[in-house]
C-alpha cells in the first residue's frame, strides 16, 4: 500500500454509506453512459459484459479506498466484494422472476418499483456485509477481551549463561 494512508478506525456507518452511494452511484452512471457508447461499436451483450467486469473492479476499489478508508483493495477483498455484487444481481433479478410470476401483465411503473426497490434492499444488505465482514478492522490489542499471556520479561540467568557458551563455541 504504498503511498496510502490507511486510518487505524473505520469511518462511521452513516459517512460510510453515503460514500458508500456516492461511489456505487457514480459508478453505475459512468457504466450507464459507457454502455451507450460501446454498443455502437459491438454487441450490448459483449460491451455489457466488458463493462461489469470494469465497474465491478472500479466500484471495489473506490469502496475500499473512499467508502471504508482501508487503502488498496486486495484480490481477497476484490473476490468477496465481488461475490456480494453477485448475490445483489441474483436477488434482483428473483424479484423480478417473482413479479412476473405474480403479475400477468405489470405496467412499467410497478416493474421500476419492484426493481429499485430490490436494488435499495440489496445495496443496504451489501453495504452492511462489506462493512461487518469485507472491509472490517480488527479490534485493536487494547479492546480485544481474549486473555494475553505475559511474556517473560528476563530469561533465567543459567539459560543465558548457556547461550553465551554456545555463541562463544
Amino acid at each position: 500500500m504504498r503511498g496510502t494512508t490507511v486510518s487505524s478506525q473505520q469511518p462511521g456507518p452513516i459517512a460510510s454509506f453515503v460514500r458508500f452511494v456516492v461511489c456505487g452511484g457514480g459508478t453505475g452512471l459512468a457504466s450507464s453512459a459507457a454502455l451507450v457508447y460501446l454498443s455502437g461499436s459491438m454487441s450490448v451483450a459483449v460491451a455489457n459484459a466488458i463493462i461489469t467486469v470494469v465497474s465491478t473492479l472500479l466500484a471495489n476499489e473506490l469502496h475500499s479506498r473512499i467508502t471504508f478508508r482501508n487503502g488498496r483493495a486486495s484480490w481477497r477483498v476484490h473476490m468477496e466484494s465481488t461475490g456480494t455484487a453477485v448475490v445483489c444481481y441474483l436477488f434482483t433479478t428473483a424479484a423480478m422472476l417473482i413479479l412476473d410470476a405474480v403479475a400477468t401483465s405489470p405496467g412499467a411503473l410497478t416493474e421500476q418499483a419492484v426493481y429499485l426497490t430490490a436494488s435499495g434492499l440489496a445495496g443496504i444488505g451489501r453495504f452492511l456485509v462489506l462493512r461487518l465482514f469485507v472491509f472490517a478492522r480488527p479490534k485493536s490489542a487494547a479492546t480485544r477481551t481474549a486473555p494475553v499471556a505475559a511474556l517473560p520479561t528476563a530469561a533465567p540467568a543459567a539459560a543465558l549463561d548457556r547461550a553465551a557458551v554456545a555463541v562463544a563455541a
